[in-house]
């Protein structure tokens, strides 16, 4: 016979009082998160108009009111019962979940922490029933003329070493808006109303998607914002992207505006936010980040949302069709030149309505333009191109004769006009359609050399151009060592490096595409980027940064003089490449003043 020490600790089975603040730590964070579950469930019941009421942040008081379906009076302790739901009934129905809540945690797990009560009037009903959330109550009869209000008073009363972990009444309260906000943006068919303290503070009508987009990121968002329309199979993707041209650092305020949603529900998922960051990787370095409001649809059973008890959280069944999926569509969009001057809501919500617009590839044309310009500015000749060329311009390959003859053949002008002059040996003037057209050539012809780069390459076509006297110079032993570990690597991309005697390296041939840039530089910040990086291991991650580093020491300097047909030669081919509307660092290449805008300058027509 075994006798046991009774000293030794004994497993016991839990109050459920104490199981049910156990669990409320779970779902109910601050009185955001009960705003969350207490919205989404008036949205699972159908509403059309939802109404918040808050007091000290939601602490001291949180109702909420629908016009949804409504509960039954013998089903209101259920509703405050854990695991008590109508939205499933089968591991099937769990699987394939497409309403908002689904766990049966929500009501119960807040009325453990806080004074709950719930008063509902089913459609059908007489009149409404009110039940408070305590041992022994009782349904009774109460007033409303529909739908379901969820009252909660005092969060954390009876715990309140939690309750001492808030903070103060105007974080809680912009928590709880900001709450409001992400749901409100899925769901534009339903009126959204918040007070705060007795106080209107938020007032959303039924809309379209556009429009509430509009409404809730603002003017500032939507005014740099790009379309988003993408289907493949049973996935889609929607919504607005930020121009990568106005993002801000990670810091500023509508940096931190990033809306992902998944079926309807906002989620805050590693898998898409890497493929989101991937798409921008190539207009977008260094610490800033972009604002988006985009919405992924998928079949119910492909992604699983039973990952959390807040339900922020998703897998997916096919993690990686996802991530191309969505890298692809945002890839497809970046990599159109952006449009001259700023969107307003009208357009916004009108280029909702005709998907056309973003899956055309280039420079938008101006709807009305005029006809005549002069035809000295492209009428081009391979003899004039060849005259140029030996004049140091040689990085601009034949395009430039092609995009001549294409606006040779329209009586309309391309979207970046004709050039007029060049400033400070810096900036291209360019005259279009609808005033002044501003362009940094070096950031513009960098990104355009980046673009050839890159397909050069994909394409196993990096042609290299001999040297007619081989550069020799002194280089680090650090340098000679990657130079010769590499030289295959090397050679892949059109460099001809080798050692030239003690301490030197001598360069015979670089890129046909890089042939005006200095040599010397070339080779020396190539080398500095295959010892940090490397190559064959780790080119996927780093092939962009490295193409980036050689399309930047190619691109025509500042203070080159260029001429004319130089000029619209680069305008052509800024027209024709993806991405020209920002350099490889993210940087703008081009801007537009309006001849409104000029007018306003000098004070014309006042």
């Amino acid at each position: 016979m075994t006798v046991c020490d009774a000293s030794l600790p004994r497993i016991a089975p839990l109050p459920d009082l104490l199981i049910s603040q156990i669990a409320a730590g779970e779902v109910v964070e601050r009185p955001a998160s009960v705003l969350k579950e207490l919205l989404e469930n008036a949205l699972d019941a159908g509403s059309t108009a939802i109404t918040a009421q808050l007091e000290a942040g939601g602490v001291r008081l949180m109702r909420v009111s629908d016009d949804g379906c409504g509960i039954v009076r013998e089903d209101l302790a259920l509703a405050l019962t854990r695991h008590a739901t109508s939205k499933i009934h089968s591991l099937d129905d769990l699987e394939g979940v497409a309403s908002m809540g689904f766990r049966g945690e929500a009501l119960a797990s807040v009325a453990s922490v806080a004074h709950l009560a719930l008063i509902s009037r089913a459609r059908g009903s007489a009149h409404a029933w009110r039940l408070n959330a305590e041992p022994g109550a009782k349904a009774e009869p109460a007033a409303l003329m529909n739908g379901t209000v969820v009252e909660m008073r005092e969060l954390y009363y009876n715990t309140p070493a939690r309750r001492k972990f808030l903070k103060s009444e105007g974080t809680e309260y912009g928590h709880c808006m900001d709450a409001l906000k992400r749901i409100a943006l899925s769901q534009p068919q339903i009126a959204f109303n918040l007070a705060h303290n007795g106080r209107a503070t938020l007032h959303l009508p039924r809309t379209g998607t556009p429009e509430r987009v509009c409404a809730i990121l603002g003017d500032a968002f939507i005014g740099t914002a790009r379309h988003v329309a993408a289907e493949a199979g049973m996935l889609a993707l929607s919504g607005l992207t930020q121009d990568p041209v106005f993002a801000s650092d990670a810091d500023a305020g509508h940096a931190k505006s990033q809306y992902l949603f998944v079926n309807g529900r906002f989620v805050r998922d590693k898998l898409l936010t890497h493929a989101i960051r991937e798409a921008y990787r190539d207009v977008l370095h260094g610490s800033r980040q972009p604002a988006y409001c985009l919405f992924l649809s998928i079949d119910p059973a492909a992604v699983d949302v039973n990952v959390h008890p807040a339900k922020t959280e998703v897998r997916f069944r096919d993690a990686r069709s996802v991530h191309q999926f969505v890298f692809h569509a945002l890839q497809r969009v970046l990599a159109v030149g952006r449009e001259g001057g700023a969107q307003t809501e009208a357009s916004v919500v009108a280029r909702f309505a005709d998907k056309r617009t973003f899956h055309q590839p280039g420079l938008r044309m101006p709807e009305s333009m005029p006809s005549a310009t002069p035809e000295a500015y492209f009428r081009f000749t391979r003899e004039v191109m060849e005259d140029e060329r030996a004049g140091g311009f040689a990085a601009l390959p034949e395009a430039r004769v092609e995009g001549a003859q294409e606006a040779e053949a329209g009586d309309a002008p391309p979207p970046l006009g004709y050039a007029l002059a060049q400033l400070s040996g810096i900036y291209i003037l360019a005259q279009n359609a609808t005033g002044l057209v501003l362009v940094d050539m070096h950031a513009a012809h960098e990104r355009i050399l980046y673009e050839q780069l890159k397909n050069a390459l994909d394409q196993q076509a990096m042609g290299a151009q001999q040297l007619l006297l081989p550069a020799v110079f002194k280089a680090s032993p650090l340098e000679i060592d990657t130079a010769e570990n590499h030289a295959a690597s090397l050679a892949e991309l059109g460099f001809e490096l080798g050692l030239a005697g003690p301490g030197e390296l001598v360069l015979r041939a670089i890129p046909c595409l890089l042939q005006d840039g200095d040599p010397v530089k070339l080779a020396r910040a190539l080398l500095a980027e295959l010892e940090e990086h490397g190559f064959s291991q780790r080119m996927t991650a780093y092939r962009n940064e490295l193409l980036a580093t050689m399309a930047c020491h190619g691109a025509v300097r500042a203070h080159r003089q260029l001429t004319l047909a130089e000029m619209n030669a680069l305008l052509r081919q800024m027209e024709h490449t993806e991405r020209s509307g920002q350099c490889n660092h993210g940087r703008p290449t081009w801007t537009t003043l309006s001849i409104a805008e000029l007018d306003r300058l000098f004070l014309r027509g006042r």
